[in-house]
């Protein structure tokens, strides 16, 4: 009866679903309690204006035209937004809402391979690997990574209704896949390999690719991806992501030794890190071992193409799923990422899966130690994840000249209260590694004006400026420092009107230089700048210091008052008030 032989089969999907969760919840159940992160979460939710007004019309209507951190990604934006409808900035919840994807995505790829294969075993270990890895604790504890779980999701349910198009072809569930597809790149471009997986597929576990047919068929989806591809890279591009400085012969260099790290890291998931920045220069043995040892697997799963497909089709997903994060064309300072193996492990997984159903029953003892391991390790790994501290603490700890790592803990240091001293350290090597870091000098420069150094933290911010011309903060930090140095207020003067001429939007820069004129002696011109600041930003301190500086005026003395006026409604103050009534009595 149908009845008796669907009955096992869904008692395991649900045991194995179960097992999922649990799984999911040992590791990343913790992330309720995490911080947002000082590394892109900022941009993308903590600080950013429009994602903190939550989920209006205008903010949808935003978000479908946005490019946040270099990429056009209105879904992720969008999901985002909700998060702050509905939970506010509680960075827990929004941590959540991450494992709750990719507690989906794992479970959705079980039942694609299920589905095709029929192997509940196979199909139940690639999911596990994929839940538990350490590899991909930074796609679900790091908030900003919303839309490599997000992405995923569409990815594996694209997948599952290309399986239902297979058992019955037809305009409308091709058209469902389509749409799927378009949502999981409007998550995250990196899906536009996802035509190709299909190919793929259709060699196995599906069985049925016939030239030309099968390849006409993903004509529409490849216009799809070739369309998103260029668009991503003039996006990027336009805002700088690209990095164009980036030698042809190190990022290809690169992306060989990149496809080895990340192998190497499947298997021993040891020193993981948020980041590894790309490094100047590369050995050639180490590039051409790592050609050779592509090259060999390669030919060895082509050689087995007809006993053992799996081994092809895992590993050419691996290879090909990688190519748009590989660093041929360079986005960010990394060398390689953990999360950019979030899709491509499967490939791999899958391979070994497979490989293993065929051998003895003790293999799937060894896969379960293994999968034991993993989660033990991946809730290690996931601890770090806790704040910016912990996570750049452990970047630098494990990884060796991590400048990246250093400028990251050095400006999460400076920002926070009495730990200023202790950034100075980590921001002198970041500077010390890339000379040509303009952030990470500037950081260390304020750290510097800030202890009290002003006098170091001049040649700094010169350099900053000569590195980055146009940087109107570290022109105005400039400004500021000078300002402190008996003899160098002309300079000062200088250099804050470069700052509002290249930012002229920026209150603080336009009363920081009126008050510097005033106490030259140029008072007219001094009020100007401070009714610019008013103009842009009324409040107290700006109204303030605009009305005590116009009683010193001939004839302005009813807008002084005016403006102390305004100044006491925004803070009351005994004194103010004192002024007042003693203006008003004369």
């Amino acid at each position: 009866m149908p009845g008796r032989s669907r009955s096992p089969l869904l008692t395991h999907n649900l045991v194995i679903g179960a097992g999922l969760i649990l799984a999911i919840l040992f590791i990343y159940a913790q992330t309720a309690s995490f911080d947002f992160i000082g590394y892109d979460d900022d941009a993308d939710v903590y600080n950013n204006v429009r994602v903190q007004a939550g989920l209006t019309f205008e903010s949808i209507k935003w978000a479908m035209t946005a490019v946040v951190t270099g990429n056009w990604m209105p879904v992720t934006v969008l999901s985002h937004l909700l998060d702050v409808q509905l939970f506010g900035m509680q960075a827990g919840m929004h941590h959540l809402v991450n494992v709750f994807f990719h507690a989906l995505s794992s479970w959705l790829l079980f039942m694609v391979l299920r589905r095709a294969t029929g192997a509940v075993g196979a199909s139940a270990f690639v999911a596990f690997i994929f839940a538990v890895h350490p590899l991909h604790v930074g796609s679900v504890a790091w908030i900003a990574e919303r839309k490599d779980v997000l992405s995923t999701f569409f990815f594996f349910l694209s997948l599952l209704l290309y399986e239902r198009y297979v058992e019955c072809p037809g305009v409308g569930r091709y058209l469902q896949v389509t749409a799927a597809f378009c949502l999981g790149l409007m998550a995250k471009p990196m899906l536009v390999t996802f035509p190709f997986v299909l190919l793929l597929f259709d060699i196995w576990p599906l069985r049925r690719m016939r030239w030309p047919k099968t390849l006409w068929e993903k004509l529409p989806l490849f216009a799809i991806a070739a369309a998103s591809s260029a668009a991503t890279y003039l996006i990027q591009s336009s805002t700088g992501a690209v990095d164009q400085k980036a030698v042809l012969a190190l990022r290809l260099e690169n992306a060989l030794i990149s496809y080895v790290t990340y192998l190497g890291q499947m298997f021993l998931p040891v020193g993981l890190s948020v980041i590894y920045p790309l490094p100047t220069s590369i050995p050639v043995w180490q590039v051409a071992c790592a050609g050779l040892l592509l090259a060999g697997l390669s030919g060895l799963t082509v050689l087995a193409w007809r006993t053992r497909p799996y081994l092809a089709v895992g590993w050419f997903w691996y290879l090909g799923t990688l190519v748009p994060v590989i660093g041929l064309v360079q986005v960010g300072v990394q060398a390689h990422a953990d999360r950019y193996t979030y899709i491509p492990m499967v490939g791999i997984a899958i391979a070994i899966a497979w490989s293993a159903s065929e051998a003895k029953p003790a293999i799937v003892w060894a896969a379960g130690i293994a999968c034991l391991l993993l989660m033990v390790d991946a809730r290690v790994q996931a601890a770090y994840w806790q704040n910016s501290e912990m996570l750049f603490q452990h970047a630098v700890e494990v990884t060796h000249d991590n400048w990246a790592a250093e400028a990251n803990l050095g400006s999460y240091l400076m920002d926070m209260r009495g730990r200023t001293a202790d950034a100075i350290p980590h921001l002198e090597v970041a500077t010390r590694l890339k000379p040509d870091n303009a952030d990470a000098r500037n950081n260390l420069a304020i750290c510097l004006l800030e202890t009290g150094h002003a006098a170091e933290a001049v040649p700094l911010f010169e350099e900053v400026v000569r590195i980055k011309p146009d940087f109107a903060k570290a022109r105005f930090n400039l400004a500021l420092a000078l300002s402190k140095i008996p003899g160098h207020e002309e300079q000062a003067v200088s250099e804050y009107r470069t700052a509002v001429r290249l930012e002229p939007g920026n209150a603080v820069a336009h009363q920081s230089l009126g008050l510097l004129l005033v106490k030259l002696g140029r008072a007219e011109q001094g009020a100007e700048q401070l009714e610019e600041a008013v103009r842009l930003n009324p409040d107290y301190s700006g109204e303030y210091n605009l009305g005590v500086v116009l009683l010193n005026l001939p004839g302005r003395q009813s807008e002084a008052i005016s403006h102390l006026e305004a100044a006491q409604r925004l803070h009351p103050d005994p004194e103010v008030a004192a002024t007042l009534a003693r203006l008003r009595g004369h």
